[in-house]
């Protein structure tokens, strides 16, 4: 079973207890942020695409981001092309609604995009559809083995914008 997977890959940092396993499904992003009670954009999603050679790279988002295609060809070198459910099954070893960048299948390469460096701790699934951990922005780097940090999405900064301006109000 994937959860054990990764369960197994946490173990390694002595984390496999932190794993949270729910009652309801957190599979999507909306249900995960309801699930665990926080805001959407702080789900940590994992999205799959087909890299150069069919090998699959993953890029761990923030739950608010949409890949920007024009930036994902300007840093990589190619056209954004997400992996069908079986594909991301057969590379990942992850069914979607429980990918991440942890316990996987085959060696991948993991991104993490800057939408992520605004929270100090985010929630990436855990292998299920009702599982996820909690992360400090550091440790995501550290246990998802990740390339670099790149700037590959949009639709956040918008985002960060309003959550800044409902901030300040509520500080009034």
């Amino acid at each position: 079973m994937s959860i054990e997977k990764v369960k197994a890959h946490f173990k390694q940092f002595n984390r496999e207890n932190d794993v949270m396993e729910f009652d309801t499904s957190s599979a999507t992003v909306e249900q995960a942020a309801e699930t665990i009670g926080v805001i959407p954009a702080r789900i940590a999603k994992t999205l799959s695409f087909r890299g150069e050679d069919d090998k699959a790279i993953l890029i761990v988002a923030a739950g608010d981001a949409k890949i920007d295609n024009k930036k994902f060809r300007n840093t990589f070198g190619f056209k954004a092309r997400m992996l069908t459910p079986d594909e991301v099954l057969e590379q990942t070893g992850h069914a979607i609604g429980g990918v991440c960048p942890f316990g996987l299948k085959n060696e991948l390469e993991v991104y993490l995009d800057v939408s992520l460096k605004r929270f100090k701790t985010v929630f990436p699934a855990c292998g299920s559809s009702n599982s996820a951990i909690e992360l400090t922005i550091d440790e995501l780097v550290q246990y998802s083995f990740s390339s670099e940090w790149v700037d590959v999405c949009k639709g956040w900064e918008e985002a960060k914008e309003s959550e800044g301006a409902v901030l300040h109000q509520e500080g009034n």
